[in-house]
């Protein structure tokens, strides 16, 4: 069954508050789902302990509470778990202490009802949209029987273990589409708030200054509950209709080089948000063709990941994977002017971007510009990899590099691979970008 098929946190919730013996049986289910072949790399710490024992409780009669209502949730080997050991995904954290005490995120989950499953596999130290993991192996994306596809990354596993049916929402990172890329992937709704939204403490750091904590769902209502969890706050939700909404296609660089079906597929939802009302106007976004120039030196990502892994890198170089490795130390080379001439390109950038963001409601894209590539062609060849990477990462990162928030959900015809469409504007725009977004989710559903 396709992920976007699947029932979510929603439909279930009411299940059990109708029938709480429902439960059991879905718990059952996730159980199964985590045993199955497609997960078999997907869990770094398996879910089988706190998924059995959550189906003894509820065989005694417990009822689940909260918003999350006793269901699974998967947890990126990101985050700190109170006694466990994080990993990032790699090796060379192996002798490290287990955390203290859960991550504000992962307490924050754990408070509203959420049955915290299980460690989910990732690209070593979030530095990949791929997904791929040579000291782990790799999750295939469950959407193709067929051919065994990337599912994206960083956010692999928390992607995987939501779209087989394993977990009902995956906690995850996003520091240049980790959370929106596996989404668009693997047919599932990815929310990357502003980052600043939801706090990093206890979360292992990609880049300071990019890094977000969000969630991958099945649904846009399932992320706008996750969502108010984890930012602990109310959302205020005008919900608008989209014929009172001012929605932005920008053509510049957002489009260049899209697969025929991803074109496809976002000419097609432009088209029935049109016939819905929503005002769809062409923005001229001169300003994104600066980015590369902007983080010729290496960007954020490098210089802040080398900056915590330098004594790692020294100590232990042959446990990373190389290509992370790669990445991380293009950092090496760049020079405090170098940063801090960064930062002030980019609050420049902000700036004028969000002149020219002011006058729409949101803006929307297509997620990334190709289907999810076969997994071997990438495992195989260094110049395959990096360029999917650098194409997969190309419309997401737009979104950080604004501090911005931004929604991919699936907008692809019935029976074909998933597309992500992506709805994003700027910095604190995310009660009206989830208001939109579920708006867009309905007209798409009506339109098949």
């Amino acid at each position: 069954m396709p992920a976007y098929a699947l029932p979510d946190l929603h439909q279930l919730r009411a299940d059990i508050q109708a029938q709480p013996s429902r439960l059991e049986a879905l718990l059952e289910t996730a159980l199964q789902a985590s045993r199955s072949p497609a997960n078999r790399f997907t869990y770094l710490a398996s879910p089988e302990p706190a998924l059995q024992a959550a189906i003894e409780r509820a065989r005694r009669g417990e009822r689940p509470y909260g918003p999350l209502a006793g269901l699974p949730v998967s947890v990126k080997d990101l985050f700190d778990v109170a006694g466990e050991l994080t990993r990032a995904g790699s090796v060379v954290l192996n002798d490290a202490p287990p955390a203290p005490q859960d991550c504000p995120a992962v307490a924050r989950l754990r408070a509203a009802g959420g049955l915290i499953a299980g460690r989910t596999n990732m690209t070593e130290f979030a530095f990949s949209g791929v997904g791929l993991n040579p000291h782990h192996g790799t999750p295939a994306n469950p959407t193709d029987s067929q051919l065994r596809r990337i599912p994206g990354g960083s956010s692999s596993g928390a992607a995987v273990s939501v779209a087989t049916g394993a977990a009902m929402v995956g906690l995850g990172s996003d520091t240049g589409g980790s959370i929106r890329v596996p989404a668009a992937l693997c047919g599932l709704v990815g929310f990357k708030s502003t980052a600043r939204r939801v706090p990093t403490e206890g979360v292992l750091p990609l880049s300071t200054t990019l890094d977000t904590v969000c969630a991958l769902t099945r649904s846009v209502r399932d992320a706008i509950t996750v969502h108010a969890v984890l930012s602990d706050r109310p959302l205020s939700m005008a919900g608008l209709p989209l014929s009172g909404r001012r929605l932005g296609v920008a053509r510049t660089l957002l489009q260049d080089g899209l697969e025929p079906a991803v074109a496809q597929a976002f000419e097609r939802s432009l088209s029935w948000l049109s016939r819905a009302g929503a005002r769809i106007e062409e923005l001229e976004l001169g300003e994104l063709r600066e980015l590369s120039a902007i983080n010729a030196s290496g960007g954020f990502s490098a210089a802040e990941s080398h900056a915590w892994h330098r004594p790692l890198l020294a100590r232990r170089p042959a446990a990373y994977d190389p290509r992370v490795a790669q990445r991380i130390r293009r950092g090496a080379d760049m020079s405090a002017t170098d940063y801090l001439d960064l930062i002030a390109a980019r609050k420049d950038w902000i700036d004028r971007m969000g002149h020219r963001l002011a006058s729409v409601d949101a803006m929307l894209s297509p997620t990334v510009p190709l289907l999810a590539p076969r997994m071997d062609e990438l495992e195989q060849d260094d110049e395959a990899f990096f360029q999917a990477n650098a194409l997969l990462l190309r419309n997401p990162s737009v979104v950080n590099m604004l501090d911005g928030c931004a929604l991919s959900l699936p907008c692809q015809e019935p029976g074909s691979l998933p597309v992500g469409l992506m709805i994003w504007h700027g910095a604190m725009h995310d009660d009206t970008v989830l208001d939109i977004a579920l708006q867009v989710e309905s007209v798409l559903a009506q339109a098949g």
